[in-house]
C-alpha cells in the first residue's frame, strides 16, 4: 500500500546523501578559506560603516527591502523527479502529507538564510534605532512566521499555469512584506503591523479557496526542482566532477566579435570551441561579469592600499578557479576526441583563453583604482595581476588539471 511518509523519507534520504557527498568537497576545498577571508574583510568594513551612521539614517527601509526580498522568494522543495508525472500523478490526492513535509523542510532550510541575514542586519537596527540585541530572537520568530505564510501562499500559486499570476503574486507579496517589516523594525504601533499581516492572511485564504479544485502542475514543479538541483551542481562542479550537471546554452550574438577575432585554422579548433563555450554555455560568462563587477566595486570603495592589491588577487583567484571546469565541459562528448589535434594544442587553447580573461579582469581592477587617482597602487595592481595571471595559468592550473 502506498505510504506518502515512506516516499518522503526515501526522497529526503536520497537528497541528503547526494548533497552531503558534494558538500564534503565544497567545505574541504581551499576556496572556502578565500571566501571566509572575504566575508571577514567585508564584516570589518561593515562594522566601521555602521559606526558612522546617525539616527536619521533610513535603516528601517533598507532592512525592509532586504528582508522582503528574502521572504518573497519562497520556493517549496518537493524532490519530484521526471518519472513522477507518470507514476505519482494517479496518487495526487494522497500526497497531502508528502507536500506538507515539503513545506516544513523548505521552511527549515530557508530559516537558516533568514537567521544569517537578520544577524547581518541586526547591528544596523541596534545602531540607528537604539534596539537591544536581546530582541533578536523575537524578531527571528516573527520573520520565520512571515516566511511560513509566504511559503503557503506560493505553494497555492504554484497550482496556476499562468506565469502572469505568479509574477503578480511575487510583486504583491514583496510590497506587503516590505511594509510589514518596516513597521516591525521602525518601532511603529502594533496596529500598523496588524493591517499588512491581516492582508497576508486574507491573501492566503483567497488562494487556498481558488486552488481547491485545481490540480498540481507537475511539469512546472519538476522543472523547478531540476533547476534548483542544477544550481547546486554548478557550485559543486567547481570542486569536483558532477556527472548529473546539465549544461545550458544561451545565444549571445553581441559577443560574436570575440569569436570572429580568431582565424579559422585547424590548429585553432579548440580555441573556437572554448571561447564559444565560455560565451554561450553554462554560467562561465556570467561568473566573470559578477566577480569583476563585485571586485571592481570593492576596490573602488576600499581605501587601504595593500588591501586593494590583496583583494584584486583574491577575486582573480576566485575567477580563475571557478573557470577551471571549462576544461572538462565537453569531456562526455565523443566528437571532441575525434579532432585531429594533440593534447598540447588543446591545453594551449585553454590556457590562452584563461590568461586573456584574467588579464582583462586585472585591467578592470587597475582601472577602478586609477579612476580614484591612486596611480601607484593602480600600477602595482596591474603588474601584480599580470604576474599572478601568468603563475595561475601556467603553473597552478596546469597542475590542477593534471590531478
Amino acid at each position: 500500500m502506498f505510504n506518502p511518509q515512506d516516499l518522503w523519507k526515501e526522497r529526503f534520504g536520497t537528497f541528503a546523501k547526494e548533497t552531503g557527498s558534494y558538500l564534503r568537497y565544497i567545505f574541504n576545498g581551499h576556496l572556502m578559506i578565500v571566501v571566509l577571508f572575504l566575508l571577514g574583510t567585508a564584516a570589518f568594513y561593515y562594522q566601521d560603516w555602521i559606526k558612522t551612521l546617525q539616527s536619521d539614517f533610513p535603516a528601517a527601509w533598507i532592512i525592509a527591502f532586504i528582508l522582503a526580498a528574502v521572504l518573497t522568494y519562497s520556493p517549496v522543495q518537493t524532490f519530484l523527479t521526471e518519472a513522477d508525472k507518470i507514476f505519482l500523478l494517479p496518487l495526487e490526492t494522497k500526497l497531502g502529507d508528502y507536500f506538507r513535509k515539503s513545506v516544513i523542510f523548505s521552511l527549515s532550510l530557508q530559516s537558516y538564510l533568514l537567521l544569517m541575514v537578520l544577524a547581518v542586519l541586526m547591528p544596523l537596527h541596534v545602531k540607528v534605532h537604539g534596539a537591544d540585541f536581546k530582541s533578536f530572537f523575537i524578531l527571528l520568530i516573527a520573520v520565520i512566521l512571515i516566511k511560513l505564510v509566504n511559503l503557503l501562499i506560493r505553494w497555492h500559486v504554484q497550482h496556476y499555469i499562468e506565469s502572469s499570476v505568479k509574477m503578480m503574486d511575487s510583486i504583491i507579496r514583496f510590497f506587503i512584506n516590505t511594509v510589514l517589516i518596516y513597521f516591525i523594525f521602525s518601532g511603529a504601533q502594533i496596529l500598523f503591523a496588524i493591517v499588512p499581516a491581516l492582508i497576508f492572511v486574507f491573501l492566503y485564504l483567497y488562494y487556498k479557496k481558488q486552488t481547491a479544485d485545481k490540480g498540481l502542475k507537475w511539469e512546472q514543479l519538476i522543472e523547478d526542482e531540476e533547476r534548483r538541483m542544477n544550481a547546486f551542481y554548478r557550485v559543486a562542479n567547481m570542486f569536483t566532477d558532477v556527472p548529473k550537471l546539465r549544461g545550458r546554452t544561451r545565444r549571445r550574438k553581441w559577443l560574436d566579435w570575440l569569436v570572429n577575432r580568431i582565424p579559422y585554422r585547424q590548429d585553432l579548433a579548440f580555441s573556437h570551441l572554448y571561447i564559444r563555450t565560455f560565451a554561450r554555455a553554462g554560467d562561465y560568462f556570467g561568473l566573470l561579469v559578477r566577480l569583476t563587477a563585485i571586485g571592481g566595486a570593492a576596490l573602488y570603495f576600499l581605501t587601504y592600499g595593500p588591501g586593494q592589491i590583496l583583494f584584486a588577487l583574491l577575486f582573480m583567484y576566485l575567477t580563475g578557479f571557478q573557470l577551471l571546469p571549462l576544461w572538462n565541459h565537453h569531456e562526455n562528448k565523443l566528437w571532441v576526441s575525434l579532432y585531429p589535434l594533440s593534447e598540447k594544442s588543446r591545453r594551449k587553447s585553454f590556457t590562452s583563453l584563461l590568461l586573456g580573461i584574467l588579464i582583462f579582469q586585472t585591467a578592470v581592477f587597475a582601472g577602478m583604482v586609477l579612476i580614484k587617482g591612486e596611480l601607484v597602487f593602480g600600477a602595482i595592481i596591474l603588474a601584480a595581476g599580470v604576474a599572478f595571471a601568468l603563475f595561475f595559468v601556467y603553473f597552478y592550473s596546469i597542475n590542477k588539471l593534471k590531478s
